[in-house]
Parts: C-alpha cells; sequence; structure tokens
C-alpha cells in the first residue's frame, strides 16, 4: 500500500504517471513528492512506487 495524500491507495508496483492518470490529475499543474524528496516530472515515467511510499500531490491554484 502506497500513502498518497494521506490515503492509503493499492498503487505499489506504478509508475508516477501511471498513478496519476488513473487518478486524472492534470500533469501541468501539480507537482509530486514521494518520501520527502520532489520528483522531477521527466522522471515520472521511470519512478516506481513502492508499498510504504508516502506520497505528495500538490495542486497549483491560479486565481487573482
Amino acid at each position: 500500500m502506497v500513502k498518497i495524500n494521506g490515503s492509503l491507495q493499492e498503487a505499489a508496483g506504478m509508475t508516477v504517471s501511471e498513478y496519476l492518470k488513473s487518478a486524472d490529475f492534470d500533469t501541468r499543474r501539480i507537482v509530486v513528492e514521494k518520501n520527502q524528496m520532489i520528483i522531477p516530472k521527466a522522471e515520472y515515467d521511470q519512478t516506481v512506487l513502492q508499498d510504504g511510499d508516502i506520497v505528495e500531490i500538490i495542486s497549483f491554484v491560479g486565481g487573482g
């Protein structure tokens, strides 16, 4: 199980890209942190989520 934004998910074995697509995130407006390290967007396809990982997905919202 992977803890994503405080909730346990069955995402172990998925890449960051696969998870984001399955959860319908817009990758242009987010930052992904895995185990307190920011994952560069260029590494989403190669970064595999493992049991016990803690992931935070932060969305940017524009406004004025």
